[in-house]
């Protein structure tokens, strides 16, 4: 019999689809897998309106087998199989799907959903065989047919023997060149790797012969191959279980089993929804953070399937960046596709899905908040970095999400507390949310400008990320209280039980002063007199949004752009060394110079500042030892 031509457009739309649709050529195996999941379940189907055929589960499975001597690949399933005229209509129309037809006709609504509905997936078989062969028995029919192509110039069909109904597709396998090689799809091992990844929960068996090893009976070290025929795929995913059948152990095996980590997750999520959209759902919160969880070579998103079929190894879209760290996978029957069943064609249902997830994860860390402190606490050392970005990113657009999940270590609880502890905790008289920025809690604890704060008994937040005052800046009030920086110019305390005094020492020294702000002109903003030190003679405290600890970061990073706080330098006037300035004032300006460098410096030092020129600092240094 002749060629016959594919009816379609052209031999580009062939060459198109077998060398642009698919990203990687592994997934032939999963379209020809899914094709043959496809047939057996139209016989299930049949059965169920049709008395006189009878469908037990056992007799139906798909059988893949290499052969690397004759380099062939064949896939067999004991499925519905083909007509002459299905054949000619199914394989022979490119993007004809019988899938998509019998499911129409059939008005398939019992969550048994068939797979393939676009009628391309068998194509993807010409990314790795020269030549497809094609052998099938339909149902209630006696005589079977082969079907033939060797790619875009056409097919042949004619008549052939099989003994059994089904489809048995052979694959030759393409010849290995310098820019790829095919051999990898001959080998039992590497196959078994691709139908683990994508076919794992393909309801029916996929069968292999699997090549084994054994000690010759009679003999202690001799070994001998064996072969034995092994059902490859899990089949029944946990996902699809009843919760009440499914152990704690069998969630942390699922978790190991897809290398989702290495560690304990601290709590698993599992997820069955039957609403607008019907999705199943097993995500996990880790224990540990990933080694390469703030590179670029990170890559957010769960493991996404369509009916049991692994569609994407990462969707990103299912996870918002401030929830990146969550593992785990996502399985519907109603998301729309692209051709290649690889990217989705539209992005409602998985908007849509995307949103509940966010707002479980959400609940679940509330939970454990609330009834799992100390958990919640191991999970918050090693994410809570990520929740304080997600407040920050996006000017602040996901801040009511996770404000309540925030932790920041207390002065005087000393341990991680959450916003609304603090304030719950507030005295009346206390307006602000205090918080001090530093390098370590200890460093923190040592900060001249909390002197005041903590002589009011008021409790203060310390912030160690690099991120926290920037989340808290886009946050900028809780239960509205406001935040206030202990460096903050005015920390809206009543410091002084005399002020009418105060005011006066101030304004008798106004010279003084303004003589130090000449002396550190363009390095400090103003300097004047504290109200915030009680023991220590000096410090730096800023005007404006941008703090001390912010300009540190800013300025560190690859862009640095020499961002500056407009910096006040405060004077103890209670404290000794006040009265050197004022002797040095009004008799030695020289002096007065010197110390008002040196102060400088120091307040720089305790702000784990830079000091602009060390050897400035070092002579002013010894100028006062001699």
């Amino acid at each position: 019999m002749g060629k016959i031509q594919f009816q379609a457009e052209s031999k580009r739309l062939l060459e198109m689809m077998i060398n642009s649709i698919y990203s990687q050529k592994e997934v032939f195996l999963r379209e020809l897998i899914s094709n043959a999941s496809d047939a057996i379940d139209k016989i299930y189907y049949k059965a169920l309106t049709d008395e006189n055929l009878i469908f037990n589960k056992e007799d139906y499975f798909i059988k893949i087998v290499p052969n690397k001597k004759d380099r062939t690949l064949r896939i067999i399933d004991t499925g519905i199989g083909m007509t002459r005229e299905e054949l000619e209509t199914n394989l022979g129309i490119i993007a004809q799907s019988g899938s998509l037809a019998f499911k129409k006709e059939n008005e398939i609504k019992d969550g048994h959903d068939i797979i393939g509905q676009f009628g391309v997936g068998f194509y993807a078989a010409f990314m790795v065989a020269d030549v497809v062969t094609v052998i099938s028995k339909a149902l209630e029919s006696d005589q079977a047919y082969k079907w033939e192509s060797e790619g875009a110039d056409g097919y042949t069909i004619v008549p052939s023997e099989k003994d059994e109904v089904g489809t048995e597709i052979i694959l030759k396998i393409k010849e290995n060149h310098d820019e790829e090689s095919y051999d990898e799809y001959l080998d039992e091992y590497r196959l078994k790797a691709i139908i683990k990844k994508y076919s794992d929960f393909i309801r029916y068996p996929i069968k292999m012969d699997i090549t084994g090893k054994r000690a010759i009976e009679g003999s202690e070290n001799e070994l001998e191959d064996y072969i034995e025929e092994q059902i490859i795929n899990s089949m029944v995913p946990i996902w699809r279980k009843n919760k009440n059948e499914l152990t704690e152990e069998d969630y942390t095996s699922f978790y190991h089993e897809k290398h989702y980590g290495f560690d304990q997750p601290l709590k698993h999520i599992h997820i069955s929804a039957d609403g607008t959209i019907r999705y199943n759902a097993i995500l996990y919160i880790p224990e540990n953070i990933p080694f390469d969880y703030y590179s670029k070579e990170f890559e957010k998103g769960l493991e996404l399937y369509s009916n049991g079929v692994l569609i994407m190894n990462k969707c990103a879209d299912l996870l918002p960046d401030y929830f990146s760290f969550v593992k785990g996978m996502v399985d519907s029957e109603d998301l729309s596709l692209n051709i290649s069943r690889e990217i989705l064609q539209q992005d409602r249902q998985l908007q849509l899905i995307a949103k509940n997830i966010n707002k479980k994860i959400k609940s679940e860390l509330q939970s454990m908040l609330k009834n799992d402190r100390e958990k919640y606490e191991t999970f918050y050392q090693s994410f809570g970095r990520q929740l304080k970005f997600g407040v920050y990113n996006d000017f602040g657009t996901h801040k009511e999400v996770l404000q309540d999940l925030l932790m920041f270590y207390s002065s005087t609880e000393k341990k991680l507390v959450t916003l609304d502890d603090y304030v719950s905790r507030m005295p009346e008289d206390q307006k602000y949310i205090y918080y001090a920025s530093g390098g370590s809690n200890e460093r923190i604890a040592k900060l001249p400008q909390a002197e005041l704060v903590a002589e009011k008994g008021y409790e203060i937040l310390y912030f160690t990320d690099d991120i926290d005052e920037f989340a808290i800046k886009m946050l900028m009030k809780y239960k509205d209280k406001e935040f206030k920086s202990v460096s903050s110019a005015d920390l809206g305390i009543d410091a002084n039980e005399n002020n009418q005094e105060t005011e006066k020492e101030m304004n008798e020294n106004k010279d003084l002063f303004d003589f130090m702000k000449k002396v550190l002109t363009e390095k400090v903003k103003d300097v004047r007199v504290s109200k915030r030190l009680r023991s220590h003679p000096v410090c730096l405290s800023s005007d404006g949004e941008v703090t001390i600890e912010m300009e540190k970061i800013l300025n560190a990073m690859p862009d640095n752009q020499n961002i500056k706080a407009d910096k006040v330098l405060e004077i103890n006037m209670n404290h000794e060394v006040f009265q050197s300035l004022k002797s040095a004032f009004e008799n030695d300006k020289d002096k007065l110079t010197l110390y008002t460098n040196l102060l400088y410096h120091q307040a720089l030092l305790i702000e784990g500042l830079p000091i602009e020129d060390p050897v400035e600092f070092t002579n002013d240094i010894c100028k006062v030892m001699v």
